[in-house]
């Protein structure tokens, strides 16, 4: 028959304190992965949904939401910005960013153009834009996450364009140009005719669903080894028979 020793009050404490604490982190971990496979639902979503005018979302987007917009404008097409370092090609390349130039605005949008693959020389070679009023039309997104910024503002210490960088952060985008920028950036329509690659998944910066979900298991496998741990330590073991002479 099992045997148990009567535990201290502080070890109870401390292990129900422990496994319940385990437990809360690796539901949030669920409500966090349920919320961004909301977010990929309606960003799919949207890739396909008529396009709204531009001017009823571009000051004040909506938040968690990627309107697809129809706007027309005119490119400065010699200020072109390539961002070397996107997550899905690894062969060489850049995701490239030029500004639009609104009717009777002051602010410019930064338009992702799409993906080129090359190499470095290849890509600043830029396909030509035309000339004059263009209408676009895409999804309105939040601007690329920015990771670990070495070296400070990489833009203000280039003289020629395309000028490259290994984040995009509007604030200093915004400040090389000499004008305000509008708060998100548009991600163009795919478009077969054209050289660049125009696959805009969404980014979740290095924290995808599935990852959530990863670290939820990790906490709740913490919480079931913390009673584990507890039974054990309090386990009476049966005393070892001898055997007399």
């Amino acid at each position: 028959m099992t045997r148990w020793r009567r535990p201290a009050w502080w070890s109870v404490l401390l292990t129900v304190a422990a496994a319940a604490l385990f437990v809360r982190l690796g539901v949030w971990q669920l409500d966090r992965a349920a919320y961004k496979d909301s977010l990929v639902r309606r960003y799919a979503a949207a890739a396909t949904a008529p396009p709204v005018p531009f001017g009823q979302v571009a000051a004040t987007p909506p938040a968690d939401a990627f309107p697809r917009v129809a706007v027309h404008g005119t490119w400065l097409a010699d200020r072109a910005y390539l961002l070397d370092n996107p997550h899905h090609d690894a062969r060489g390349g850049a995701e490239v960013y030029v500004p639009l130039a609104l009717p009777g605005q002051s602010r410019l949008l930064l338009v992702d153009l799409g993906f080129l693959p090359g190499t470095p020389e290849q890509v600043s070679a830029l396909p030509p834009l035309p000339a004059g009023e263009v209408a676009l039309h895409g999804l309105y997104l939040p601007p690329p996450g920015v990771g670990l910024e070495l070296g400070g503002d990489a833009l203000a210490g280039q003289a020629h364009w395309p000028k490259t960088t290994i984040y995009l952060e509007l604030g200093q985008v915004a400040k090389d140009l000499g004008r305000p920028l509008y708060p998100r950036v548009l991600a163009l329509d795919a478009d077969p005719t054209v050289a660049y690659r125009r696959e805009h998944a969404f980014d979740f910066s290095s924290m995808p669903p599935e990852r959530h979900r990863a670290y939820a298991f990790q906490w709740f496998s913490f919480a079931v080894a913390v009673v584990v741990i507890f039974l054990v330590l309090h386990r009476k073991r049966r005393p070892r028979r001898t055997d007399n002479p």
